[in-house]
């Protein structure tokens, strides 16, 4: 069966973020200054062909700590979900 993988790769908190920190100020010299602390990540959409939404998971959650992610320096956070027949 195929199922669609949402991730979302992000900073840690802790640590400093320069492009969040560049986009807040850029915003906040246009006049938005009700926003702050901006982080920006990366989005990361795949499919994986598994027995099951558990077998997909675990591919996704591999995936992650082996390449998508950084450990060190990011945190991440995915759902499974059925693909829909085009």
């Amino acid at each position: 069966m195929k199922y669609i993988a949402e991730i979302d790769v992000m900073p840690l908190k802790a640590l400093l973020d320069p492009q969040g920190k560049a986009v807040t100020h850029g915003l906040q010299n246009m006049g938005m200054k009700a926003i702050d602390n901006v982080r920006i990540g990366k989005h990361i959409s795949l499919e994986v062909e598994a027995e099951s939404r558990e077998a997909a998971s675990d591919l996704v959650d591999n995936a992650c700590k082996k390449l998508l992610s950084n450990p060190i320096m990011e945190h991440y956070r995915f759902s499974v979900h059925d693909m829909v027949p085009a």
